[in-house]
């Protein structure tokens, strides 16, 4: 290009400067706000939730209304307020993923620690962790009740042994995370091996870890309320599976969203944790997400 039209170029365009400027245009679903796109998707299902019930193409005992679950979550929050029998049970869920979660995590890293860090535990305990992993877990929910009673003691069992895998496994990538050169690094200024460990493999792990708490608060939650819903007792599991029987659905929709609730703050809980420890890792995701 000649120097006239390298000006008559640039005077039309002004960004250009010699260079091919790529720019991608955003779909029109990804400009949506957040609270936007949030506040329609819940208008949408909950269109679509009253114009299954009011045309009566679902039966009201399978799918209760909108209106009527809302009348039970009504009564729900106030039962809990008043401190009725749903705060009681509420407060036995809380204590079990509480007591399953803490569990989880202290075992969790012990043993994601061990495999990542020694042939050992990546050669021998590993290959048994994946094995116990693929079974089905919520079977093992009549042997903890038969070894531990029906109290919150096999509840809180049942919920570790569900939480404890994503820990390890997270825990574990953690340790490999840490390159190469950093490794050398360290052994080039005669670090010791636990040295080693807590300034430069565990530091750098962080992220992986709290991506397993991410999960394991989620598995935990799954493995409390199972338990309750299989061995008796008390806890909001215990009220679904007496509510689910007498066929009281807007008692189980109500119950399942005010668990839900206790679940969003746990996992936020976490996210907080991770926000506040890993401070050198900043991010553009929704809270959510990390």
């Amino acid at each position: 290009m000649t120097d006239q039209g390298y000006t008559a170029a640039k005077a039309e365009h002004p960004a250009y400067e010699g260079d091919t400027i790529w720019t991608e245009q955003e779909p029109l679903i990804d400009r949506i706000p957040r609270w936007l796109a949030m506040t329609g998707l819940m208008v949408l299902i909950l269109g679509i939730w009253f114009g299954l019930t009011a045309t009566g193409l679902v039966s009201p005992i399978i799918l209760p209304g909108p209106g009527e679950t809302w009348d039970d979550i009504v009564f729900v929050g106030r039962n809990m307020v008043t401190g009725g029998y749903v705060l009681e049970a509420m407060w036995t869920t809380s204590r079990t993923v509480l007591y399953a979660f803490a569990l989880a995590t202290t075992l969790g890293f012990s043993l994601g620690v061990l495999v990542g860090e020694t042939k050992f535990g990546e050669r021998a305990v590993m290959p048994y962790l994946v094995a116990i992993d693929t079974m089905p877990k919520v079977a093992f929910a009549p042997l903890f009740i038969a070894w531990l009673g029906f109290g919150i003691s096999s509840k809180v069992a049942l919920a570790t042994f569900i939480a404890t895998f994503p820990i390890v496994v997270s825990t574990a990538a953690g340790l490999y995370a840490a390159s190469e050169n950093e490794r050398m690094l360290f052994k080039s200024i005669g670090a010791t091996r636990m040295q080693t460990l807590l300034r430069l493999k565990l530091p750098t792990g962080l992220p992986y870890f709290f991506t397993g708490l991410k999960i394991a608060a989620v598995g935990v939650m799954a493995g409390a309320i199972t338990g309750e819903f299989l061995g008796g007792g008390e806890g909001v599991g215990a009220l679904i599976r007496v509510s689910a029987s007498q066929l009281n659905t807007p008692r189980v929709f109500s119950l399942i969203i005010y668990l839900s609730f206790l679940g969003l703050a746990l996992f936020l809980m976490v996210v907080w944790l991770e926000r506040t420890l890993v401070f050198w890792r900043k991010s553009d995701k929704p809270s959510g997400m990390g």
